[in-house]
């Protein structure tokens, strides 16, 4: 038998002598077993064995008794040890298809002579044994090259009464079943069993009033009808539609299985015989098949509805009409991945109409679907990933992504194939491009729940996927911000603390990108500076400093002009005021030699490695231009695992500017001067901010003046 694939609307066959489809075999022969145990012995043994039956059958050709038992027995015998696929080759090199071909037509019968002993037993167990020798395309055309096929037709044709109505099914399915095996997957031999009038008769078997029958005829007609157009045409102009449609109503599983099988295969890639299928009634039966017992027959159904969805719009609504979206969704939780797979195929292709986007959200289609994102098998993913992204085409449903963490799924997914990425990608851009509106005002009102997981979930998306022009009232008047800082500080949660680093990063990428770079002159400044000759130089020096065991030389007016630390120490009551040496303890000699720098030219290369060092030295003496700089240096390098240790240095040094862009600056040299302006306006924020609150919401703040 030749079934579909489980990717997209591709199929692809397997053999029914192999795997479970053998076992059937094995089942079926035990029904007429003659008792017979094949050669398990050394495999000389076994090629003694097959050389007697052989010999056998090229004796016994004759209709009396004696040959026709002993001819039934050989047949018999080959098709026992046939059973065992590792025999299958030796039984073939010794010569045993061109000793069963002429026992499948019973022979001439002399004048006078009759009845035919054994009738029909012969040619039965010769077609099970050739049947299962096919299991190689070689062993296919040699058993079709010596004349089996249209042997095995003419057995199909073999006439039912009532005194031998039990030996004639047999014979007629054996002979189904091999050309099955004989046509599986080798197009030459598809064909040739239509030239020699094969497919009449298998249709006319599809009425068979035995069920073992119907069953063989409708699987040699779905291998036959798998890819093979010429096929095709002739089983449907042979009016085999109508019985098929009939049988997927069967309560016998192994009937409806079939007839979904040939039907599916008779539909694939064909546009015209996809519509015949349909007005000759097969929907709802199909529908039907999708609460079968029957897995098989499930997933057949499943994938046939999803090729019938692409026939014509109005085809979508009629399948959610008829009933099919809710055992669909049952199907996306079932054991099996196949039948999940194809459950997600077909709820992808219903899903590019707008009302079957929300209906099948409504009955709970999308959290199965996300979860299908986790599988490990690519495919399940993909037609997963493809559902979703018909679900997110409805403004309606975009709430309930959200509130189901979709967005999140989608961002996290380790997704196997390329495809299933791209389609990811797509899915969030279609999000992106809906968060406007409605969907927004609904968003706000999602973030004001007083379930954590909701709000922090509606947060994260719209950091992720909001307007660079929605920003300030998502995260400053509807509070936004609060809901992140909160997740950043659930440490004993590190896959919640990351998402809300990531959300914070993703914002302070939008809005540095979305910032105008000021690159005209800065204005003249009135402060003075000593300049580069007098830092560290002794010359004039009245206060030296003691850093790291080393004296760093100093003048009290440049210090004096810097701020208000240094004023404080000079002008005040603290002993440093007379002090000549000056001890620095919690500084590097490093980090001293930059600040001071900064202090006597109003300019200093802030690099990464100090940074956060020089930060605190600047909070430290009160150096708010200095500051902004080593701000700048560390917004450079904000990143997603760095937030949380940039938001702690914040809070603990109330670093409050704007995190600009100067990743875009073409000198690192930043003037401290540039910030000697650079202010926050009280009213812009509530006065009971913290200074880490304002640190990251300056990053949406349009409205806060700042230089470059």
């Amino acid at each position: 038998m030749e079934t579909r694939s489980l990717v997209g609307t591709e199929r692809m066959d397997t053999k029914i002598i192999s795997g479970s489809e053998r076992k059937g075999h094995k089942r079926k022969l035990a029904d007429t077993s003659l008792g017979l145990v094949a050669a398990d012995g050394p495999n000389n043994h076994l090629i003694l064995d097959v050389r007697n039956q052989i010999e056998v059958l090229k004796g016994c050709t004759s209709w009396r008794e004696a040959d026709r038992v002993a001819a039934r027995r050989a047949a018999h015998s080959l098709a026992e040890l046939a059973k065992h696929e590792e025999h299958v080759e030796t039984i073939v090199d010794e010569g045993a298809v061109d000793a069963l071909v002429p026992h499948l037509c019973a022979p001439l019968v002399e004048e006078g002579g009759g009845p035919i002993s054994c009738e029909h037993e012969v040619e039965k167990d010769a077609a099970f044994a050739l049947g299962l020798l096919a299991v190689k395309p070689e062993h296919q055309r040699l058993i079709a090259d010596a004349g089996a096929l249209p042997l095995l037709v003419s057995l199909l044709v073999r006439k039912v009464c009532a005194s031998n109505a039990r030996v004639v099914n047999g014979v007629v399915r054996r002979a189904a079943d091999a050309i099955t095996n004989l046509a599986h997957e080798n197009a030459n031999i598809k064909s040739r069993v239509r030239t020699e009038g094969g497919i009449p008769p298998l249709v006319e078997l599809l009425e068979s009033t035995d069920t073992k029958v119907q069953r063989a005829a409708a699987g040699a007609l779905r291998t036959l009808a798998f890819k093979n157009e010429a096929n095709k045409n002739q089983i449907v102009e042979k009016n085999a539609l109508p019985t098929l449609i009939f049988m997927l109503r069967s309560e016998d599983v192994g009937i409806h299985y079939e007839a979904v099988g040939v039907i599916g295969n008779l539909v694939h890639s064909s546009v015209n015989i996809k519509k015949e299928v349909l007005n000759a009634g097969a929907l709802q039966p199909v529908i039907g098949l999708l609460s079968s017992r029957c897995q098989e027959s499930q997933r057949e159904a499943a994938l046939l509805l999803g090729q019938f969805a692409t026939t014509d719009p109005e085809c979508k609504v009629h399948i959610v009409q008829r009933g099919a979206v809710r055992p669909l969704i049952r199907m996306l939780e079932a054991q099996d991945p196949q039948l999940r797979e194809m459950a997600a195929f077909a709820l992808g292709r219903l899903a590019q109409n707008t009302h079957n986007q929300a209906g099948i959200v409504h009955d709970g289609g999308l959290r199965p679907l996300l979860e299908l994102l986790d599988s490990k098998n690519g495919s399940l993913q993909h037609n997963a990933a493809f559902a979703l992204y018909g679900l997110a085409d409805n403004e309606d449903n975009v709430s309930d992504i959200v509130k189901e963490g979709g967005v999140q799924r989608l961002q996290d997914g380790d997704l196997i194939v390329q495809a299933s990425k791209d389609c990811v990608q797509k899915t969030l851009k279609r999000l992106e491009e809906k968060i406007h509106g409605r969907v927004l005002k609904h968003l706000l009102y999602l973030m004001r729940s007083n379930e954590k997981v909701v709000q922090r979930r509606v947060a994260c998306t719209l950091a992720h996927l909001c307007t660079p022009d929605d920003q300030r009232s998502i995260f400053i008047e509807h509070n936004g911000m609060d809901v992140l800082l909160e997740m950043l500080l659930a440490f004993s949660l590190p896959k919640l603390q990351r998402d809300g680093a990531l959300a914070l990063h993703r914002l302070a990428t939008k809005a540095n990108n979305s910032s105008p770079l000021d690159t005209t002159p800065q204005p003249p400044t009135p402060q003075v500076y000593l300049g580069e000759q007098y830092v560290n130089n002794n010359t004039l020096s009245d206060v030296t400093f003691l850093v790291e065991g080393k004296r760093f030389y100093a003048h009290r007016i440049a210090l004096l002009a810097s701020s208000d630390a240094f004023r404080a120490m000079f002008d005040g009551g603290y002993r440093e005021k007379e002090a000549k040496d000056i001890e620095i303890p919690n500084i590097s000699w490093k980090v001293f030699e930059l600040m001071m720098r900064c202090i006597y030219t109003g300019a200093v290369e802030v690099l990464t490695d100090v940074a956060q060092d020089l930060l605190r030295a600047a909070d430290q003496y009160l150096l708010e231009g200095l500051k902004r700089l080593c701000e700048l240096t560390i917004a450079k390098d904000l990143t997603v695992e760095n937030v949380a240790n940039v938001y702690d240095l914040a809070e603990a040094y109330h670093a409050i500017s704007k995190l600009d862009r100067a990743d875009h600056s073409g000198d690192s040299r930043l003037s401290a001067s540039n910030f000697e302006t650079t202010g926050l306006c009280a009213s812009n924020f509530e006065t009971t901010a913290t200074p880490v609150q304002i640190l990251l919401k300056t990053i949406l703040n349009q409205e806060v003046p700042y230089a470059v």
